[in-house]
């Protein structure tokens, strides 16, 4: 994305990310990571690699 069209704010630490559920594939977005999920499951950060 050229520099003259950069969001203000896009990469903001308090911004909300999106967090998914590994067991059953719920998307919620959040500030921080939400923890467990209702199935049980972990939620885990969609913009992180899972290596």
């Amino acid at each position: 994305m050229p520099h003259d069209q950069d969001v203000e704010g896009a990469n903001d630490p308090d911004s909300a990310s999106t967090y998914e559920c590994l067991q059953c594939g719920t998307v919620v977005k959040a500030t921080t990571n939400p923890g467990t999920c209702e199935c049980g499951g972990e939620f885990h950060n969609r913009a992180k690699s899972l290596e």
